[in-house]
């Protein structure tokens, strides 16, 4: 565990563990929660599918591309809980593949009419 206090910023670094120079890494999604077992009931989104959601989210620039460097800002969620887990997925692409998610930035999913 990793104790912190409300407003207190938490840092975090993901590192992709691989000598191929020409990939990247890509946060597309972290949420958190007080069930370490269920990321879809009683949650807070910090970043969803490319789209930040908290305002104290930060991302950081790193010169290696296998680095994601990013901080938010304990909220109010950590003050109602015990604990707090955070879930991130991230994906890996070809550097230069700017069709690949990782370019996209934001997505945000549109819903579809069950008509059409």
């Amino acid at each position: 565990p990793y104790y912190i206090d409300l407003n207190q910023n938490l840092y975090l670094q993901a590192y992709l563990h691989n000598s191929d120079p020409n990939l990247i890494v890509f946060l597309d999604t972290c949420v958190t929660s007080p069930d370490p077992h269920d990321f879809n009931t009683l949650t807070y989104d910090i970043i969803r599918n490319g789209c930040v959601r908290d305002s104290s989210y930060v991302t950081y620039y790193s010169p290696n591309s296998h680095f994601a460097r990013f901080k938010f800002n304990a909220f109010e969620f950590i003050s109602r809980h015990k604990s707090v887990y955070l879930q991130c997925e991230l994906v890996v692409c070809r550097l230069g593949d700017y069709s690949s998610r990782c370019y996209r930035g934001c997505t945000n999913r549109s819903k579809r009419d069950t008509n059409s």
